[in-house]
């Protein structure tokens, strides 16, 4: 069997990665989607491959269209998971998220921010044609006339999808990468001290704490909200007596921490930040959500 196409289809498997991933939130079922991709364009015949004329953007609708069923499948999923569900956390500098990211207008998300675990949460917030409309066209760039190739939409139809994601999208800048990382370092400093005042200083009168242990490992079931209450969440976890370990790492490309028992990564940890205080804390437990940081 030959394939004209070989080089350029094999060269579009880390933009399909990026697309499914950031359709899905989670890697393990973006590398399904794109190893069906891939099967699909072999299951043409030879000729039919000939007559593509752009393999890439035959690979991106049908990794699309893949992505649109299953987040409509993923609703049902979901009601049957134990506890919260969030978004995968992917480590910093993957082999999956590397390469350079275009120029955009200002009113788009760059390819870093559209990974930050705060954004996935909007995204999963969506209906599903929103999210792929928004994602397709304001962070990949492609026009409503491709876009609606991909959720059998007219273009005018994508177009108010995506205006309608967006407007579910916090535009406000936040703090620098540099700011973000002072916040967690106190936070873990503090962690570790014991110290409950500072950390009450760190947290928002408001902030919420989410875990997601899906039911495998223990995990706090319901939201925590106000900062107090967290603080004293965190401290309950530091006297259960486990020597963990924590270590800042950049989580979903923006700074984090993870946790660490003897050799095993057992819990992962994504903040949201403004004006100095953290307002939001994501916990990843869930050790099937945790396989990219344990293989690494």
């Amino acid at each position: 069997m030959t394939d004209p196409h070989l080089p350029a289809v094999i060269s579009e498997r880390r933009q399909l990665i990026n697309l499914a991933y950031r359709l899905l939130g989670s890697l393990a079922e973006a590398e399904d989607v794109v190893q069906e991709t891939y099967a699909r364009w072999y299951a043409l015949s030879e000729r039919q491959r000939r007559e593509v004329a752009a393999p890439g953007a035959w690979l991106t609708t049908v990794a699309g269209r893949i992505c649109l069923d299953l987040l409509g499948s993923a609703r049902v999923r979901r009601e049957r998971y134990v506890g919260e569900w969030l978004p995968e956390p992917v480590p910093g500098h993957s082999e999956w998220f590397g390469g350079p990211v275009p120029a955009d207008p200002a009113d788009r998300v760059t390819l870093d921010e559209s990974i930050s675990m705060a954004f996935l949460v909007v995204l999963d917030s969506m209906t599903p044609a929103e999210r792929v409309a928004f994602v397709l066209h304001d962070v990949f760039r492609y026009s409503f006339a491709e876009v609606a190739e991909v959720v059998s939409r007219t273009p005018a139809a994508c177009r108010q999808l995506a205006s309608s994601a967006r407007r579910r999208i916090d535009t406000a800048r936040g703090p620098s990468t540099t700011e973000r990382a002072e916040v967690v370092r106190d936070f873990k400093l503090a962690w570790e001290a014991g110290d409950i005042e500072a950390l009450i200083r760190l947290l928002d009168p408001q902030a919420i704490a989410t875990a997601d242990g899906g039911g495998l490992v223990l995990a706090f079931r319901e939201p925590i909200t106000g900062g107090e209450q967290i603080a004293y969440a965190w401290m309950e976890i530091a006297a259960r007596g486990a020597e963990l370990t924590l270590m800042e790492r950049t989580v979903n490309g923006q700074p984090g921490l993870v946790a660490q028992l003897g050799d095993t990564i057992v819990s992962v940890y994504a903040f949201d930040i403004a004006d100095g205080r953290i307002t939001r804390i994501w916990v990843i437990r869930n050790p099937e959500k945790l396989r990219p940081w344990t293989a690494g």
